[in-house]
């Protein structure tokens, strides 16, 4: 198993540029996507290639970066749980959860920051920064030590404690500042370069997005080869759906899936919604949010870099975008619990409300197979848990 990452490739402008060289940008400012020699990955990437590999998310190895030994401690193959008690009372019959909170860190950020901690290590960076909205910075500052390389981390001054406490556990330099992540990210920028910092912040480095298409390739593993009719994701920078979108991509050009796509739903908070106004505005681009607010902190997001290519995902799929209420959003978070047992982020519960919405407006249909993604563990949000259950 080896990875068979060939070059980057501008999303924006299609200009390529070496993977062994430590970028961010294209000079266009379009994010770089990571390509690979798909036809060599297809000789040894199958169904059944993947029932003898380790059960983390580098047994996708083909399709994934490291020249070498990973920085990994067992992220991924996350479980696909069928939720038919909450699925009933929604009228869906194949709802299910993929459960990114049983990620090491608690997060499905776990799966981005193994690549690109992997990659920068590879390439020789000598300190990580990140702006984050809690469960990235954790989650780099957790790689980052396993790799031996220090990290900054920015955040705002709200960030759930949790995250605060396992960045500095973790001995990473944690910054916080009064703003938005958006303010974090500009406090990044203008220092990187003066102290030396490699920037993996979402989409202006390429390869957070490589561990986060996994999400996808396990759930076409996990489905036997195929494919959810319906993807709900929650969306603050929509790594994730854009990294589903490109893994059935390759997926489909190694001849193991063919045109057929899920519908892919983005999610977002009423108080921080630029995807969902720009979705429904029929825009390319999304619009800055001010005044963004909302307890799932996650979906704090008021302009997200790749914009663009979520808002792709979605129409190329025929699919949608919905915002739910705090209020909305942790109704759904008890549900889920009382109903399934599972423990949800905020964020999480949010893609529960969207499947909720649109199987009552009949856009979502009793008998199709519909996976929502729970991005992370309940237990790094215990205060908005706290006065949602009254304890």
């Amino acid at each position: 198993m080896t990875t068979t990452l060939t070059h980057l490739e501008c999303s924006r402008c299609q200009k390529s540029y070496s993977a062994d060289d430590l970028l961010n940008l294209c000079t266009c400012g379009g994010p770089l996507l990571a390509r690979y020699d798909l036809p060599s990955a297809a000789k040894t990437l199958s169904l059944d290639a993947l029932r003898s590999r380790p059960a983390t998310m580098w047994r996708y190895s083909e399709l994934l970066p490291a020249r070498g030994e990973p920085v990994s401690l067992g992220e991924g193959v996350t479980p696909l749980v069928h939720a038919p008690a909450l699925g009933e009372q929604m009228g869906l019959r194949k709802l299910y959860v993929k459960d990114e909170g049983l990620n090491p860190t608690g997060s499905f950020k776990a799966r981005g920051l193994s690549a690109a901690v992997t990659r920068a290590k590879e390439l020789g960076a000598k300190k990580l920064a990140t702006p984050t909205a809690g469960n990235a910075g954790g989650a780099l500052a957790a790689y980052a030590a396993r790799a031996g390389i220090p990290a900054v981390i920015v955040m705002p001054a709200d960030t759930p404690e949790a995250n605060e406490i396992e960045c500095r556990a973790a001995g990473a330099e944690v910054v916080k500042l009064d703003g938005l992540i958006s303010d974090c990210g500009k406090y990044v920028a203008e220092r990187k370069d003066r102290e030396g910092w490699y920037e993996v912040t979402t989409l202006k480095e390429p390869y957070r997005i490589e561990g986060k298409k996994t999400m996808g390739l396990e759930v076409w593993e996990q489905l036997g080869g195929a494919l959810p009719d319906v993807i709900i994701y929650p969306t603050g920078g929509g790594v994730g759906i854009i990294g589903m979108w490109k893994a059935f991509d390759e997926l489909e050009a190694m001849g193991l899936i063919g045109k057929k796509r899920p519908r892919m739903v983005s999610v977002q908070a009423a108080g921080c919604a630029p995807v969902v106004r720009a979705f429904e505005q029929g825009k390319e681009d999304s619009e800055f949010w001010q005044n963004a607010a909302t307890l799932a902190s996650g979906l704090r997001v008021p302009k997200a870099i790749g914009d663009f290519l979520i808002l792709r995902a979605i129409r190329e799929t025929g699919g949608t975008a919905v915002a739910a209420t705090d209020e909305e959003i942790m109704a759904e978070a008890k549900e889920l619990a009382a109903r399934e047992g599972i423990f949800a982020a905020p964020e999480g519960a949010a893609g529960l409300c969207a499947a909720r919405k649109l199987a009552n407006q009949g856009w979502i249909r009793p008998d199709e197979l519909v996976v929502a993604y729970n991005t992370g563990s309940g237990y790094k949000y215990l205060p908005s848990w706290r006065a949602a259950v009254g304890a």
